[in-house]
C-alpha cells in the first residue's frame, strides 16, 4: 500500500470523525447514585474562613456535622491560595479534633490546652488557674516590670520608655487586635515591638 503523508493525515481525520459521530450520536444511560452513609462530608455544612497560621490569610473551608468539625481544606475559589494548603494549615484541624490511630475516628484532641496554667519559680509542673487569677497574675507582673524599667530620661533627654518587656505580635491576630497591641504597648512605653508574621 502507497500512502502519502496528506493521505495518512486525511485517513486518521476520517476515523477520528466518524468514532466522534458514533460517540455523540449513541445514548448513555444516566445513573443517579445514592451517596453512602460512611462518605467523609455526607450531610455537611461548609463554612469559608481564613488560616490561622501566618499572615498569609490563605482561605479554607471547614465543613461540619452537627455543629461538629468534620474537615478542613482549601479553598479553590480563595485568590490567595486558590485551594492549596502549607503542612501548617493543612492541619490545622488537629487544633481541635484528631484522628484516633487505634479505632480510625475523630476525637477531640486530648492534648488540647483549654484553661491558663502556670509554672510557679522553682516549679517543675504545670498548674491550672482560673481566668480571673491569670488575668490578675499578668497584670501584675507587667505593672511591676514597668514600674522597675522605666525611663524617664537619658542624657538629658526625655524618652519615657520601658526597657524590661518586649511585645512580639503573632499572625492568629487580625489587624484590629495588632493595632490595639501597638497602641497598649507604646502607652506602657514599651519599643521592643515586632511580629511573628514578619519574620
Amino acid at each position: 500500500m502507497n500512502l502519502s503523508r496528506r493521505g495518512f493525515f486525511k485517513a486518521a481525520g476520517a476515523a477520528f470523525a466518524t468514532t466522534m459521530a458514533f460517540e455523540l450520536s449513541s445514548q448513555s444511560e444516566a445513573l443517579a447514585v445514592e451517596p453512602a452513609a460512611d462518605w467523609k462530608l455526607v450531610n455537611t455544612e461548609e463554612y469559608t474562613n481564613i488560616c490561622c497560621y501566618c499572615s498569609g490569610g490563605c482561605g479554607v473551608i471547614c465543613s461540619t456535622r452537627d455543629g461538629e468539625l468534620v474537615n478542613i481544606e482549601g479553598d479553590p475559589d480563595h485568590p490567595i491560595n486558590e485551594g492549596g494548603l502549607c503542612p501548617k494549615g493543612a492541619t490545622m484541624f488537629q487544633l481541635r479534633n484528631i484522628v484516633d490511630p487505634a479505632t480510625r475516628e475523630v476525637i477531640k484532641n486530648p492534648n488540647r490546652t483549654t484553661k491558663p496554667l502556670v509554672r510557679r519559680p522553682g516549679g517543675t509542673e504545670w498548674e491550672p488557674i482560673s481566668w480571673d487569677d491569670a488575668v490578675k497574675e499578668i497584670a501584675r507582673k507587667v505593672k511591676d516590670t514597668r514600674d522597675a524599667s522605666f525611663e524617664e530620661t537619658a542624657n538629658g533627654i526625655t524618652v519615657n520608655r520601658c526597657t524590661g518587656i518586649a511585645s512580639l505580635g503573632g499572625s492568629q491576630q487580625n489587624v484590629e487586635e495588632e493595632y490595639l497591641i501597638l497602641k497598649m504597648m507604646r502607652s506602657l512605653g514599651v519599643v521592643a515591638i515586632d511580629n511573628q508574621a514578619r519574620v
